[in-house]
């Protein structure tokens, strides 16, 4: 057998290192088969021992009783092996292929193991398992009252480790500790496992090297007047006087309800506990507490009742077990409300439970923070349990448990793992609460796969298209609904103009009564919704149609969330996220009072079959677009006879917002098979019919039915795939611009896509959007891909992609929609000079650059933008590309003057209109 390193020196302690280090780095190489044979070879040995070190530790420390430093060192071997036998603690110790998540286990390296004088041996042989188990090196540092009887552990388990193939120097000890020693070890070791006084667990949080340590166990019991009296007194008693006191979980002081104080003491007297009077009580407080330190005098440790009592001299009988003192002193000046690591126990009255609670809550945080806490009780008062855990600041809560037992864990309770250091958590100034066991001696490293999460196709129940297909639908609402009451909403010119008429009609001839809704303007603002919703609650209907174009479906969107759910807060529903799936706030849950039934009459927004809405602030200009999928309508009904009426403004600016929801979505870092078809299909139907919808719509013109019902599919398809693969940064800009400028919101969209298709076609730019699936950026290939599919192929790829551009920008034209923002402004208002735009213009755009940044469209972009180039786009889409060149250059960066304050870039003007609080809700 090898000859242990002698370590008695700083001098030698360096030279050991390296070697201790090369034995670990050997043994970090070791199967998990050859690491459990070792394992339970030296706990074989070490248990085999166990009577000869329970006898050496009581001989050389003069603390506690042999037979139970038996049970220790049994427990330590046999119990700690037992919970990690089956562990996985090399290499990889869990897989999860569908996630394509690997764990692999790492040891730490090497461990300083700083052992107390009052479990010496046992907890040398649980910190020695446990970095055998873990493939670490260990070096023992031994409290110097208790050196041979932990080096006699170690070498045991040290001989056995190595006859079993252990590399040589993994278990090594210091067999002359000093303070001096002990300093260089900690700061050379890779962490600190300290068990032992409050001094040297200071120390070791102070090292700079990871520590886990224990902190003061001042546990208190409290016994309700449900309990099983019996048991609790004899558990107490068992506890008290294991190993005579000195293990850190054990009771310090009881709390008992005055309803049974007489009964419990009764039992107390006949478990053979002594009662101190007031004068006894001070001389056994003489002999066991240090008034500077709060804790028990080192003589006082682990002592009989009857040899504290001698001390004290005072006479109790020959046969007591603990010596108990009445008090009311919760102070942390009182000894008997502190930690007695021997045979002692104070005793409190409590006239209610609360109260006990309020007395074990103070003496557990003063005493022993984090540490331990119980109670007896009837089980079946799981209120009172409960209530308990949750006040307590103790890391172990022990129901109906002998406290030296069950705070260790493993003996009277199950899922405690078993252990000898006891951490207590950040609120006993550890970094660990719990059990420590093996887990906390290893490094664990993630392995993850890329990996694309489950996708999604969300649509509305049904969607019924087709011309003259409203009245077949509408017959659902009576035969398959059973609905009674139809809360109507439209804009006021749909209404005035009898687009409801047919469908009022047909809903009262089946019995289904009827009330409108109708004050909405062309863009819909929250302050619209409020108006209408006094009304639908006097209403209640169980089914809301909206009829009409975005405006109308939106306002019934936010007034069908209203009406179910008038608690909801506005801006908490528009948060952005990155994922859907993992926002912060989800929608709740809808349909609960009513359904929602969508019929269009623009072939523009796809809102009918989206979970989308759009909602504009009357005092900010702010439009803020609100996602959910609790918002997707039951039914759409897509049908081109509530089109045929549309004029020309509304077909150009709602045709165009097809286009840029189809091609959007195409982009989309969300975008997928599901959704792509969708989307080209809509793209080509665009080109190919909004002229044609568009000349249709004029006066004298011809009308063309089969245009329109194209744009009617054309758009629904597109709402559909804009529904599952989201938007990106036109919509964001245009929600801002079209807010602040009043701009309609399909032209708006129109005005800016050229710039941002070619923003978004950078082969390499400054940040690509973020999703698993957007492998790369690939939003130029997809123009291309567009661009050949509407029949402008090149004879390159950049010459597909350049006639795109001409392509969008020529149905611009087709459809009478200015090429830039300013030829816009200068157009709808030409009261105003295109100087005096271009300042308003200027004095603008970092502001709404910035809101754009904050739009929830902006998360799915195949780009992810900054707010400088955000108002890049702003500005070639008010100049255009020739003149934005001329002023900025071949950049897309414009560097943006941000305000500070947070109220002024988010102003809260909506919630103050409301007269709601900023987080509040809508009433």
């Amino acid at each position: 057998m090898s000859t242990p390193l002698t370590i008695n020196s700083v001098e030698t302690l360096q030279e050991a290192l390296p070697l201790i280090r090369a034995s670990q780095e050997a043994y970090s190489n070791f199967t998990q088969e050859q690491v459990d044979a070792i394992c339970e070879k030296t706990a074989m040995a070490v248990s085999k021992m166990r009577i000869p070190l329970a006898k050496m530790a009581c001989e050389e420390t003069g603390y506690g009783i042999v037979v139970d430093k038996v049970t220790k060192n049994q427990y330590a071997s046999e119990h700690i092996w037992n919970y990690m036998r089956n562990k996985k603690t090399c290499g990889i110790i869990s897989e999860d292929r569908a996630f394509g998540v690997k764990k692999i286990a790492s040891p730490k390296g090497v461990i300083a193991a700083i052992t107390p004088t009052t479990n010496p041996t046992s907890t040398t042989i649980y910190k020695i398992m446990l970095a055998l188990k873990t493939r670490n090196a260990i070096i023992l540092s031994p409290h110097p009252h208790a050196v041979n009887c932990s080096i006699a552990a170690a070498k045991i388990m040290r001989d056995a480790a190595i006859e079993a193939g252990l590399p040589e120097h993994v278990i090594s000890w210091i067999s002359v500790p000093s303070l001096e020693i002990s300093d260089v070890l900690m700061k050379s070791v890779d962490l600190i496992i300290a068990t032992g006084g409050s001094g040297m667990v200071k120390a070791a949080y102070s090292s700079g090297t990871p520590a886990i340590g224990v902190g003061p166990g001042n546990c208190n019991v409290v016994i309700d007047e449900t309990a099983d009296l019996r048991m609790a007194v004899e558990s107490i008693i068992h506890s008290k006087t294991f190993d005579n006191g000195m293990i850190c979980a054990s009771e310090q002081h009881i709390t008992v309800l005055a309803s049974v104080y007489d009964e419990v003491k009764r039992l107390l007297k006949e478990a053979r506990c002594y009662f101190l009077n007031d004068e006894e009580a001070a001389k056994v407080a003489d002999v066991f507490f240090n008034a500077k330190t709060h804790g028990v005098k080192p003589d006082a440790v682990g002592q009989t009742a009857c040899r504290l009592a001698e001390m004290a001299g005072i006479e109790v009988p020959y046969d007591t077990k603990v010596l108990i003192h009445e008090t009311d002193d919760t102070s942390h000046d009182c000894p008997w409300a502190n930690e007695k690591l021997t045979t002692l126990l104070g005793m409190y009255k409590a006239e209610t439970l609360d109260e006990a609670f309020d007395i074990c809550y103070k003496l557990v945080l003063e005493g022993g923070a984090g540490h331990s806490a119980a109670l007896y009780i009837d089980p079946t008062e799981e209120e009172k349990i409960t209530r308990f855990g949750l006040r307590m600041k103790a890391g172990r809560i022990l129901i109906n448990q002998p406290t030296s037992f069950g705070g260790i864990g493993d003996l009277y309770n199950f899922g405690l793992a078993p252990s000898l250091t006891l951490g207590p958590g950040s609120v006993g100034h550890s970094a660990f609460m719990g059990n420590t066991h093996y887990e906390q001696l290893l490094d664990i490293k993630t392995v993850t796969l890329r990996k694309e999460n489950m996708l999604w196709l969300q649509l509305p129940k049904k969607v019924y298209y087709k011309t003259g297909c409203t009245p077949v639908a509408l017959r659902e609402m009576k035969e398959v609904y059973n609905f009674k009451r139809a809360f109507i909403i439209t804009d006021s010119t749909l209404y005035q103009l009898g687009a409801c008429d047919a469908i009022i009609n047909q809903l009262r001839d089946m019995g289904i009564e009827t009330a409108e809704f109708f004050d909405i303007r062309v863009d819909p603002q929250i302050q619209d919704a409020m108006k209408g919703l006094p009304k639908m609650h006097e209403f209640e209907p169980d089914v809301i149609i909206a009829v009409g174009g975005g405006s109308a479906i939106d306002t019934a969107k936010i007034m069908w969330i209203m009406y179910e759910h008038p608690e909801e807060g506005f801006l908490d529903m528009a948060t952005t996220f990155l994922d859907i799936r993992k926002r912060i706030r989800f929608f709740p849950q809808m349909g609960k009072k009513a359904k929602l039934v969508c019929i269009p009459t623009t072939a523009g927004t796809g809102s009918e079959c989206t979970p989308f809405t759009i909602i504009s602030d009357a005092n900010t200009g702010m439009k803020w677009p609100l996602i959910g999928y609790e918002m997707m309508p039951e039914m759409a009904i897509v049908d081109a006879d509530n089109m045929m009426k549309l004029p020309p403004r509304a077909t150009q600016a709602s045709g165009y917002d097809v286009l840029t929801h189809a091609v959007e979505a195409y982009v989309s870092t969300f975008a997928t098979e599901y959704t792509n078809g969708m989307c080209r299909d809509a793209t080509k139907m665009v080109f190919d019919y909004l002229p044609r919808a568009y000349y249709s719509a004029f006066r004298d013109a011809k009308p063309d039915p089969v245009a329109r019902e194209k744009m009617a599919n054309a758009s629904a398809l597109a709402g559909i795939a804009f529904a599952n693969a989201f938007l990106g940064i036109n919509h964001s800009l245009s929600h801002k611009l079209g807010g602040w400028f009043h701009i309609p919101h399909g032209t708006a969209n129109a005005l800016l896509f050229p710039f941002v298709c070619r923003f978004n076609a950078q082969r390499h730019p400054y940040k690509m959007g973020t999703f698993s699936q957007y492998k790369y950026p690939q939003a130029f290939e997809r123009y291309v891909e567009l661009g050949e599919l509407i029949g402008v192929k090149g004879k390159t790829d950049e010459q597909t992609f350049e006639n795109w551009i001409k392509a969008c920008e020529q149905l611009k034209k087709d459809i009478d929609i200015p090429e830039t923002i300013l030829d816009w402004l200068l157009e709808a208002h030409p009261e105003k000079t295109a100087e005096e735009w271009e300042t308003e213009f200027l004095a603008a755009v970092d502001q709404m650059s910035e809101w754009a940044f904050h739009d929830a469209c902006i998360g799915c972009n195949p780009v992810y933008p900054t707010i400088a180039e955000l108002k890049g786009c702003y500005l070639k889409a008010f100049y255009g590309e020739k003149k934005y060149a001329e002023k900025y250059g071949d950049i897309w960066e414009v560097p943006v003057t941000l305000p500070t304050d947070t109220h002024a870039a988010y102003p809260m003007g909506l919630c103050a209109d409301l007269g709601v609080e900023k987080t509040g809700g809508f009433n």
